[in-house]
C-alpha cells in the first residue's frame, strides 16, 4: 500500500480514531500526526475544508472520515461484501457522525454556553442515538451492528460510546450509556476485549 499520514487531534476518540484502528488491524503503518487543540487554527489552513482528519495517500489530501473508514475497512476485511449488510453498516456509521458533529460544534465553547449546549444534545440527538442504537444493535444479534462480525461500524460505535463513557465530556453524564444501553455497553466491552484493539492500545 501508498505511504499513509493521518492528520488528527492528539486523543484517542474522534473522528480520527476509526481510521487509525482500522490502519492499525491491517497492519498498516502509517505516520500518526497528532496535535493539540491549540494549534488546530494554524492546521486547519492546511485542509481543503478546515476541518480534520485529513490522510495523504502519496502526497494527495483525502478527507471526509467516514469515506476513508470505508476505505481502509475494505482492504482490510472490516466492511460488509453483501449489499444490504453495508448498508446497515453505513446507515451506523452515518447516524453517529450525526451526532458527532453536533457535539464537535461545542467543543470550543465555555462556561455558561457549553453547558447548556451539552445538555441541549443530552436531552435530544445523544439519547435518540443512544437509543437506536441499542435497539438496533439487538436487532442484529446483539453483538455487532452488521454481517454477523466486527465491522468499521462497531469500531466507529466503539469509539463514540468510549468518548460518550470517558467522563472527557463536561455536562455530559458518563453514566449514559449504562443506564440508556446496555447492549451498546456490552458492546464495547466486546471491542475492547478484541485481540487487535487491545494490541493498539497497549
Amino acid at each position: 500500500m501508498t505511504k499513509i499520514k493521518v492528520t488528527y487531534f492528539d486523543m484517542n476518540g474522534g473522528r480520527g480514531e476509526p481510521i487509525r484502528l482500522v490502519l492499525h488491524c491491517m497492519g498498516q503503518d502509517f505516520e500518526d500526526d497528532r496535535f493539540s487543540f491549540n494549534e488546530f487554527a494554524e492546521v486547519r489552513k492546511g485542509t481543503p475544508f478546515g476541518q480534520v482528519p485529513v490522510v495523504e495517500l502519496e502526497g494527495e489530501q483525502v478527507t471526509q472520515c467516514n469515506a476513508l473508514g470505508r476505505y481502509f475497512a475494505k482492504q482490510a476485511g472490516l466492511y460488509p461484501e453483501d449489499a444490504y449488510q453495508a448498508l446497515l453498516c453505513d446507515e451506523v456509521m452515518d447516524a453517529i457522525e450525526d451526532v458527532t458533529h453536533k457535539l464537535g460544534g461545542t467543543l470550543f465553547l465555555e462556561g455558561e454556553a457549553l453547558k447548556n449546549a451539552r445538555e441541549r444534545i443530552v436531552a435530544g440527538p445523544i439519547t435518540q442515538i443512544l437509543k437506536w442504537l441499542d435497539a438496533r444493535l439487538t436487532k442484529q444479534g446483539g453483538e455487532y451492528f452488521a454481517d454477523n462480525r466486527l465491522t468499521i461500524a462497531d469500531l466507529k460505535a466503539f469509539v463514540f460510546t468510549q468518548w460518550l463513557c470517558s467522563g472527557m465530556l463536561d455536562h455530559i453524564p458518563a453514566s449514559l450509556v449504562p443506564d440508556m444501553a446496555p447492549a451498546l455497553l456490552a458492546h464495547l466491552e466486546r471491542v475492547t476485549s478484541d485481540p487487535k484493539i487491545k494490541s493498539y492500545y497497549e
